[in-house]
């Protein structure tokens, strides 16, 4: 397997995230903060108030640096892939609906699950989460560095991390867990199980 060129659409979404991670940077040491916590943190009680566009926005937002690295890292490594699977256009439009549904599936399970409903999220990790199990259904004996260190057949892999989520939601349903997005990566992790049936009829596996 190798990456054929590399779609200037894989540029145009990390430059979106960088602009807003400066967005957040100025907004820490100004009166822009509260803007940005109504515009680009999603919570049930977002929706609630209405402010369904921070399920898009919310996608693009992140305000550690570690956070922004990591999700832009593998974005970086599987998008320009799967933009030559898919093209452009269908590319675009899995990462944005797996995003969605991520950021849906944080608030869903923050208010029933969870019963903090005014739990806030941010990052791509729910879209990016789409994408790797998307890539891993339909070239499940590629392999994947699990935690960027274990080689292990890419299948396996999102397997794994999948079981990981729905481990990691258990936990904080009980009280426990750590601060991670589980929901949202089960979200769009969701979506790429849709999209892979949908594609399934079209793509031999390697």
């Amino acid at each position: 397997m190798r990456f054929l060129t590399r779609s200037p659409l894989t540029k145009l979404i990390i430059g979106l995230n960088l602009i807003v991670f400066a967005m957040w940077l100025n907004a820490f040491q100004s009166d822009f903060l509260f803007f940005m916590g109504k515009n680009f943190l999603v919570s049930w009680y977002a929706l609630e108030d209405g402010r369904f566009w921070t399920l898009l926005t919310s996608v693009f937002s992140h305000n550690q640096l570690f956070h922004l690295l990591i999700n832009m890292l593998v974005l970086y490594s599987f998008a320009p892939f799967m933009i030559d699977v898919l093209g452009n256009r269908r590319f675009l439009f899995f990462y944005l609906t797996a995003g969605i549904s991520g950021s849906f599936f944080h608030c869903l399970t923050s208010m029933a699950l969870l019963h903090h409903p005014e739990l806030p999220a941010l990052g791509a990790s729910g879209a990016i989460a789409g994408v790797i199990l998307l890539f891993s259904l339909l070239f499940p004996k590629q392999r994947l560095l699990f935690f960027g260190i274990i080689p292990i057949r890419a299948l396996w892999g999102a397997l794994l991390f999948v079981g990981i989520d729905l481990w990691g939601l258990i936990a904080q349903s009980s009280g426990g867990g750590l601060p991670i997005g589980h929901g949202a990566h089960l979200g769009g992790a969701l979506v790429g199980l849709l999209y892979f049936f949908r594609l399934k009829s079209h793509f031999r596996y390697y």
